[in-house]
């Protein structure tokens, strides 16, 4: 069975004026959608077919640079748009206390994606995940992800290529990062948080 464009979980226009709907259309319908076409033309016929695409991503890591690159695209894309939310969401008691812990709020949490995703050279994704038990920022470059790593729980990502903003803001990563910063899915982190284990692309 191929993998499937997941459905927005928002209007195109939701996003609004963080992300347009001009950027949220062409991000989910062409740049996604080629990840995916691409992913499922590499694994038809082969034994990757009918897989979860969590493991299609770990079984290609190390031994099919292209098709590692497509699916573990597929799937940041996927994590990417549940990451963000039209309303404005709040974490969880356990993950505000885990916050609180580590960068003293929500907004320090906010203010140190923003710092990092804005230095983060290049095109590649900034991630809010557990890792050893303990809240963490990451970053991965071009395709790389978190999907299939042992013991790192991913709970938000922020998309850093440019195809994700440059309609909306050109060149200024900065200004994305502020504005998206604001739709952030606390809920979605928090759902990631309590199931302990990391999101499954729904097929």
């Amino acid at each position: 069975m191929a993998f499937e464009l997941i459905d927005l979980p928002y209007d195109d226009t939701a996003l609004e004026p963080a992300v347009s709907a001009k950027t949220l259309s062409y991000h989910h319908g062409k740049h996604h959608k080629a990840y995916l076409d691409k992913t499922n033309k590499a694994i038809e016929g082969t034994a990757h077919e009918g897989k979860k695409l969590e493991e299609v991503v770990a079984a290609a890591r190390d031994s099919d640079q292209g098709l590692f690159n497509n699916s573990a695209q597929s799937w940041n894309h996927g994590f990417y748009w549940h990451s963000m939310a039209p309303e404005e969401t709040s974490p969880s008691d356990e993950l505000k206390s885990m916050i609180d812990d580590v960068f003293g709020s929500v907004d320090g949490v906010k203010e140190k994606l923003a710092e990092r995703g804005a230095g983060h050279f290049a095109s590649g994704w900034v991630w809010l995940a557990v890792k050893d038990g303990k809240l963490t920022i990451e970053e991965t470059h071009d395709g790389d992800t978190l999907a299939d790593l042992d013991g790192v729980n991913p709970l938000l990502v922020i998309d850093l290529w440019e195809h994700a903003y440059y309609l909306d803001h050109q060149n200024a990563r900065p200004a994305y990062l502020e504005a998206v910063n604001g739709k952030l899915n606390w809920s979605f982190a928090s759902e990631n948080l309590a199931r302990g284990t990391t999101w499954e692309y729904p097929c």
